[in-house]
C-alpha cells in the first residue's frame, strides 16, 4: 500500500506540474482550475490513499461501481461527481451521492434527478454535457446534447427543484468537425458557456480536458479538468 501511495503521489506531482504549467502559459492562476481524478474501476482503497494526498474532487461513471465506492468513503470530504452516460433508472441512486453530475443531456433524466434529489433532501450541481458532433437535434455518439438543444435544458434544470445549473461539460469529440482538434472543441465550450452565462451568471463551470489534451482544455479556459489514467495508471485489464 505504501508503494501505491507513493506511485500516487509522484503521478499527481506530475499531473500539479502539467497544470500549473499549462495555467502560467495561458496567464492564469493555478487555483482557477480544479483537478477531478477519475477513479472509475479503481477500488475504495485507491480514493482513500487520493484523499490522504490532498484530492478533494473525484469522478465515477457507473453508479454499479460509484454508490457502494461512495459509501465505503462517506467519512472522507470528497465531492463526487457523475461523468457516465446516466440512465433515468439510476438517477434516485446517483442522486444520493453525487455532489455534481456532470452528464445531464436530456429533460427526462432532470425530471429523475430531480425527483432522487428531493427525496433525499440534497441539492445538486447540474452540467450540461455538450455534444460538439451532434447534428442539430442529435446526441453524439459519447452522449450529450446538440449545441442548439443547451438553452432549453439549462431552464429545465434551473427550474427543477433539488439542481442548481452548474454549467456545461464536454469530451473531446472523435468525429465530425471537431475530431483531433481538442483546442478548438474546447474553445467552442467557451463560447457556448459565455452565451449559458448571460441568462444563467451563476453556471460558470466548465469541465473539459482528460489525461492527454488537459493542457488544451485549460488554455481555453476550462475551469475543470477530469483525469485519470495519468493519475491512477492505466485501468485493469487495458494494459
Amino acid at each position: 500500500m505504501t508503494d501505491r501511495k507513493e506511485q500516487l503521489a509522484s503521478n499527481l506531482a506530475q499531473v500539479e506540474a502539467r497544470i500549473a504549467a499549462a495555467c502560467a502559459s495561458a496567464g492564469r492562476e493555478r487555483e482557477e482550475v480544479t483537478l477531478i481524478v477519475v477513479t472509475k474501476t479503481y477500488p475504495a482503497g485507491d480514493v482513500r490513499l487520493l484523499a490522504e494526498l490532498g484530492v478533494r474532487h473525484v469522478a465515477e461513471n457507473k453508479d454499479q461501481d460509484a454508490a457502494p465506492k461512495a459509501a465505503a468513503c462517506a467519512d472522507l470530504s470528497l465531492n463526487w461527481h457523475f461523468v457516465g452516460q446516466l440512465q433515468t433508472n439510476k438517477a434516485r441512486s446517483v442522486a444520493s451521492y453525487a455532489d455534481v453530475v456532470q452528464s445531464v443531456d436530456r429533460a427526462k433524466l432532470v425530471t429523475a434527478l430531480s425527483a432522487g434529489a428531493v427525496r433525499a433532501g440534497r441539492e445538486l450541481d447540474c452540467l450540461i454535457q455538450v455534444a460538439l458532433d451532434a447534428e442539430s437535434g442529435e446526441r453524439g455518439e459519447r452522449g450529450g446534447v446538440a449545441p442548439d438543444g443547451i438553452e432549453e435544458l439549462a431552464a429545465e434544470v434551473a427550474g427543477a427543484p433539488g439542481l442548481r445549473l452548474g454549467g456545461l461539460m464536454t469530451v473531446a469529440p472523435l468525429a465530425g468537425p471537431y475530431a483531433g482538434r481538442q483546442r478548438a472543441a474546447f474553445e467552442r465550450l467557451m463560447e457556448f458557456s459565455s452565451s449559458l452565462r448571460v441568462a444563467h451568471p451563476a453556471a460558470n463551470m466548465v469541465s473539459a480536458g482528460m489525461s492527454a489534451d488537459l493542457e488544451h482544455a485549460v488554455a481555453a479556459g476550462a475551469t475543470h479538468v477530469r483525469v485519470g489514467t495519468a493519475v491512477l495508471g492505466v485501468r485493469p485489464g487495458l494494459g
